[in-house]
């Protein structure tokens, strides 16, 4: 169950990293007037309990829901497709479900950078490839880590996604101490399960307090 759990901990991770960057990206430059809009936009979803948005999600998965009636619209497909009790239907619902915890610290960090930096880059004849590479990403990377453990930890004990929408293979950690406490009633394996489970969030834990503290310092 670690493994499975830091599997797909890592992999959704990874997966929200590559979505939600672009996206700030994009909000930053946004024109001031439209930031504000683009927020709302983020942070809307929020406003809807969060099982109310995973029920929905199991709404639209299955057979005969709306993701299978737009692929066979657009003929994508040539018959409905098995979404539910899936690992892609775990997947997109932890996407889905945290990628504003990706977004946000993402362009709190973008929107500080100096448009001046990238134009002097610019100037000197570095190609906009070389000026995201060498100068905006390496600016980024404190909303980088932010963003990466905001998601990567909670997701590590995710319990209410992978039962809702994944299969019986896809037991994570929360499910197991869910089954250990709830139904084989075996407190001490569930208390040890939980403690190995802190062990290993307690390092991300420490290095995101400690990118907020070099935030909070450099703010001043």
């Amino acid at each position: 169950s670690y493994l499975r759990t830091l599997e797909v901990a890592v992999f959704s991770t990874m997966m929200l990293l590559l979505i939600g960057y672009p996206i700030a990206y994009g909000m930053a430059r946004l024109p001031s007037r439209w930031r504000g809009i683009a927020m709302m936009l983020v942070i809307v979803p929020f406003w809807t309990s969060f099982l109310i948005r995973i029920y929905a999600w199991i709404n639209i998965l299955q057979h005969d829901g709306l993701l299978n009636a737009v692929l066979l619209a657009l003929h994508l497909v040539s018959r409905p497709v098995a979404w539910l009790s899936t690992d892609s239907a775990m997947y997109i619902g932890i996407v889905y479900s945290y990628l504003p915890f990706m977004i946000l610290p993402l362009y709190a960090t973008l929107v500080k950078i100096e448009s001046s930096l990238e134009e002097a880059a610019s100037d000197l004849g570095a190609s906009p490839l070389q000026v995201f590479w060498l100068v905006t990403f390496p600016l980024s990377l404190p909303g980088v880590g932010a963003g990466v453990l905001l998601c990567f930890i909670p997701i590590v004990g995710e319990f209410v996604i992978p039962d809702l929408l994944a299969g019986s293979n896809s037991l994570m950690i929360g499910q197991t101490l869910w089954m250990e406490f709830f139904n084989n009633r075996d407190w001490p394996v569930a208390s040890a399960t939980a403690i190995v489970l802190l062990v290993l969030l307690i390092a991300p834990i420490l290095i995101f307090d400690r990118l907020q503290r070099r935030q909070i310092e450099a703010a001043r």
